[in-house]
């Protein structure tokens, strides 16, 4: 009775309990930081893309709830080879990425990846044909000057990780914004099971390719990061219910800052103060680029149309060429 009354309240007053919201993405960052160093402990003991196919296969088994919705679907050719374009996207985006866990600082790695949504607006308007503002152009380039603070080319020695996470941040938002085109043709969990099972097909020539044996223990990691990467997305997701990009969005700084500390505390990797600035030039960025992509929608929404991608809306054109936008 009391779960019924509490999923009353949530559907009358959607997206007004900030309280819960920020409480939600706080454990957001906890699961993902959590990931990153569940990796982390792996090491090179295993090699990237063999990692990144052991943590997918012992993912499948949160996959078993989404069967009945996968039954229900008949998927197009068209659609089929979206999925498959984007798995691949997004395997080569995990390999690159467990291997930068492997070569640089955690706290380096989840201030890069936070260039994915940057990727995703840049893609827009070169792929999709999406207009940009002034403003958001001037939100890149904030969250690419702040890459460059973190990097600091000519400054310091450069690994390879760190083009790793360039290469991951891009593959990632390929696949995101593959992503927002299948949402609007198929339920939401026929794209993450299709996302986890395309994957994991993707990866395994790679990983059979660097095969070794591997211990219980770092199986024992690698489920920890299924089990965290899910977790994480599904308390993600009761933010984002709870309350308004306004007040989640902000809160993602934090996940930098365990990171720092978790590499500090448990890694001994030394705090780099320019990767503290240049996150934070970064996440304000992509806090702007968030929170005006939401205000667009609702402007969208509010006079009746449907956004999209690739093709807008004639409504949408006239919002987003309105100064300010």
């Amino acid at each position: 009775m009391a779960e019924q009354s509490s999923s009353a309240e949530g559907a009358a007053a959607p997206g007004g309990r900030p309280v819960a919201g920020v409480f939600w993405m706080i454990v957001t960052g906890l699961c993902f930081v959590a990931v990153t160093a569940s990796v982390k402990m792996v090491g090179d003991d295993v090699p990237a893309a063999q990692a990144a196919f052991l943590r997918y296969v012992l993912g499948l088994v949160f996959l078993v709830p989404m069967i009945p919705a996968m039954r229900a679907v008949t998927l197009s050719r068209r659609t089929l080879g979206l999925f498959g374009i984007r798995g691949l996207a997004h395997s080569l985006g995990v390999i690159t990425w467990f291997y930068a866990m492997t070569r640089i600082p955690i706290a380096e790695v989840t201030a890069m990846n936070y260039l994915n949504p940057v990727y995703v607006t840049v893609l827009a308007v070169l792929v999709l044909g999406e207009r940009i503002s002034a403003r958001r152009i001037i939100a890149v380039l904030v969250a690419l000057a702040g890459a460059l603070v973190i990097l600091r080319p000519g400054f310091r020695d450069l690994d390879p990780g760190h083009f790793a996470m360039l290469f991951t941040a891009a593959s990632f938002a390929v696949g995101y914004l593959l992503a927002k085109i299948l949402a609007d043709e198929v339920p939401a969990p026929v794209v993450v099971f299709m996302l986890s099972v395309t994957v994991t097909v993707a990866l395994l020539p790679f990983a059979l390719a660097v095969w070794v044996p591997v211990g219980w223990g770092d199986l024992g990691w690698l489920f920890l990061t299924a089990v965290f990467a899910t977790g994480g997305h599904y308390t993600m997701t009761l933010a984002f219910r709870a309350a308004p990009l306004t007040v989640t969005q902000p809160v993602t700084f934090l996940q930098l800052v365990w990171a720092t500390a978790l590499g500090a505390l448990v890694f001994a990797e030394p705090v780099d103060v320019f990767v503290i600035l240049g996150g934070a030039m970064i996440i304000a960025s992509v806090t702007y680029i968030a929170l005006r992509e939401a205000q667009l929608r609702r402007r969208v929404a509010s006079a009746g149309s449907a956004p999209g991608y690739g093709a807008p809306a004639a409504m949408e054109d006239r919002v987003r060429d309105k100064p300010g936008n």
